[in-house]
């Protein structure tokens, strides 16, 4: 998957973002629950669609402004998926409106020199069709509504990303991509070796049993 473009997927926790990046990738990699801080590291995966590929990174729920151990890690691995993305989904929850941790991330996001896309996610549930307008007051452009449930919007949604793409074939194939498991039982150091082999901070380190959850 290397050299196709990035696509990183953030916003504040439980927002939908693991539901969406499963959703745009065809299949349940990233665990999906109803309680906050469930996705930690960068979870990266090979999408496709209108015949370009490119990479899709799902991060964990942003809690900007806090100074909790694992909130800033958990921030600091966001920030290094927008750093190294070329194109940035900033998800929001239509359901519950603008929140002050959207109104913070929005303020960091507006500093990133790259294409950000205002992704309204849940808009199955709203009372009005443009419910979803309040949005606007982010100052992130125009709102983009999507279900990631239902997949309503999410083709439009990807036409979008498409064309905010750098110029790429996209044709990088993972057929040839060697896949190899770390396993063993919790806090024998796996993130801090995967870390150490792929020469970044990739996975979330604790000294709290279970901090990883995901496939990274």
């Amino acid at each position: 998957m290397e050299g196709l473009p990035v696509v990183a997927v953030v916003g504040r926790p439980n927002v939908g973002k693991s539901t969406f990046f499963n959703r745009v990738i065809g299949s349940r990699v990233a665990i999906v629950d109803d309680q906050p801080g469930v996705t930690r590291d960068r979870n990266f995966a090979h999408a496709d669609w209108a015949g370009q590929g490119f990479r899709i990174v799902d991060t964990g729920g942003v809690v900007e402004g806090s100074d909790v151990g694992m909130d800033v890690a958990i921030r600091d691995q966001a920030m290094i998926a927008v750093e190294q993305a070329d194109v940035i989904l900033f998800l929001v929850d239509g359901k519950t409106g603008v929140h002050p941790l959207d109104e913070r991330l929005a303020e960091v996001l507006r500093k990133a020199d790259k294409p950000v896309l205002l992704v309204v996610n849940k808009v199955d549930n709203l009372p009005r069709d443009d419910g979803y307008l309040e949005f606007w007051s982010l100052g992130m452009g125009p709102p983009t509504p999507v279900s990631a449930l239902s997949g309503k919007g999410s083709g439009d949604l990807l036409d979008l990303v498409l064309r905010s793409l750098p110029n790429s074939s996209g044709l990088a194939s993972q057929e040839d991509t060697i896949r190899v498991a770390v396993v063993g039982k919790p806090n024998v150091g796996k993130s801090s070796f995967v870390n150490r082999l792929i020469g970044e901070e990739r996975a979330v380190v604790s000294e709290v049993a279970g901090t990883t959850r995901d496939p990274v």
